[in-house]
């Protein structure tokens, strides 16, 4: 069915840009043959092309296809996928917008239908997009186990492993004998989670895992007991998601435990969970650290895309204000120094501005990685401040060095001495290179410390505020080296 995109993919990567990627290059394949389809004049020959487009691709390509497309046409892909399970992989892996155009366009039975076909967890993410009123119908609908594994998980607070986690998994006193469990697994194909089983005692505690491997070699009489392996990682359903992340991703674990504080299995983070979060967390911190909320992968109102990025800007805009009112500060009190001084003016807050993001991008990274602890803080900052103090002065006695040659040769002459041009300039990136390398190490410190997502300190607070502190410092030393040499 995929084989003629599968070859015209092929050969776009042959004799496109190597840049492209073939999810990238069937996503345009897509968006065109839809919008095609969608231009032609005749309604009846634009639901044949549509649904020979839905026969033809997977339903999760559609889904990111259908992003691209005006909101109106979003549920006639959907309505013309072939069967629940194509329509749920659909909704699954859709935006939120393309998801709220689809969700208004049908039933209440149609969306309980498409629920059923859910995990519970996947299913509150689904159900977050349509109204509370219409939620509470649509849960009333369900059959009450379902709706009641829906209701404990929506429960929670987002980002949270309560968020996470599915509550529907194979858990088994250890008594059981490995013949009985295979059984029960056969016998509840709706359940996706057979990658571990979970071992509890009688009253209910959790106190071991089975991997499938260890279901299949050992013999089916065996008991549980015998062939589980102790649990050594778990999470509350209040643990942040960040904290989640970090355990799978550093011991690996297929299935991480969710527990109450008896230790009693409340649910189960898998791999797939714990990708998703971490494709959130990635897209948050990027748009952070660029100063702005906006959802690039959405097709959002260019005002609404506007409004997103407007609050950084402002603030840059009131510092680029405060930066002109310091330098008519310096021109009242040094007018002759400013001639040549602010020709280097771009200069400094260029290379103040690089070393301070570089530093703070260290930091930022450290600290979503787990590296960064109370006990080696001290030492990290300290090399940090090391590495730009060593920047700082490098490259001041490069610049002051070729400000003095330039100066020389007559290409950038001065009224004053070159040796003194090139002492104030160098000194003066020295000095804006530490203040840069200053701001950049304490930010994200001081916004994780307040409880403030430290990656916005590694975009807007520097670009904002560097070019301030940097330039302050420039001129106070071009004026106190300017009343030494001059």
């Amino acid at each position: 069915m995929y084989e003629e995109t599968k070859t015209c993919i092929e050969e776009e990567c042959v004799t496109g840009n190597l840049l492209e990627t073939k999810t990238s290059q069937l996503h345009d394949l897509l968006q065109e043959k839809l919008e095609l389809a969608f231009h032609k004049q005749t309604s009846t020959v634009v639901l044949h092309d549509i649904i020979k487009i839905a026969s033809e691709h997977s339903p999760i390509d559609l889904a990111y296809a259908a992003s691209r497309l005006p909101p109106q046409a979003r549920p006639i892909i959907y309505e013309n996928l072939f069967g629940i399970e194509a329509k749920t992989e659909f909704i699954v892996n859709t935006d939120t917008s393309t998801r709220v155009a689809v969700l208004r366009h049908i039933s209440d039975e149609d969306v309980k239908k498409l629920i059923e076909h859910m995990p519970p967890d996947e299913a509150v993410e689904v159900l977050e997009d349509i109204s509370e009123r219409r939620f509470r119908r649509v849960v009333e609908m369900l059959e009450a186990s379902k709706a009641l594994r829906i209701r404990e998980i929506k429960k929670h607070r987002r980002n949270t492993a309560g968020r996470l986690m599915t509550n529907e998994f194979f858990a088994f006193s250890m008594d059981v004998t490995i013949g009985e469990v295979a059984t029960h697994i056969r016998d509840n194909p709706g359940i996706d989670l057979t990658r571990q089983v979970f071992v509890l005692n009688p009253e209910g505690e959790l106190q071991g895992t089975v991997p499938a491997r260890n279901l299949i070699v050992n013999p089916p009489y065996l008991p549980l007991r015998q062939v589980m392996r102790p649990v050594i990682h778990k999470v509350s359903p209040d643990t942040l998601r960040e904290e989640v992340v970090e355990l799978v991703e550093r011991y690996k674990i297929p299935a991480l435990a969710v527990v109450d504080p008896h230790d009693r299995l409340l649910g189960v983070i898998t791999y797939e969970d714990v990708l998703d979060a971490l494709e959130d967390i990635a897209d948050e911190t990027i748009a952070n650290m660029a100063g702005t909320a906006e959802k690039v992968g959405e097709q959002e109102p260019l005002m609404k895309r506007f409004f997103s990025r407007a609050p950084w800007l402002i603030v840059t805009l009131c510092a680029g204000l405060i930066n002109v009112g310091v330098m008519s500060s310096f021109q009242v009190y040094a007018a002759g120094l400013l001639s040549f001084v602010l020709l280097f003016v771009p200069l400094i807050t260029g290379m103040s501005g690089n070393i301070g993001l570089q530093s703070s991008t260290v930091l930022v990274r450290s600290i979503a990685l787990g590296l960064l602890s109370p006990g080696n803080r001290t030492e990290t900052v300290i090399k940090e401040l090391i590495i730009g103090l060593t920047a700082g002065t490098a490259f001041g006695v490069l610049c002051g060095v070729s400000v003095y040659i330039l100066d020389i040769v007559g290409v950038a002459g001065t009224l004053v001495s070159p040796v003194s041009v090139g002492i104030v300039v160098g000194v003066g990136l020295m000095g804006s290179c530490l203040a840069g390398t200053l701001l950049g190490v304490f930010s994200p410190l001081f916004f994780a410390r307040i409880g403030v997502d430290p990656a916005v300190a590694a975009g807007p607070i520097i670009t904002a505020f560097n070019d301030f502190l940097s330039m302050s410092i420039y001129f106070l030393i071009a004026m106190g080296l300017g009343a030494l040499l001059f």
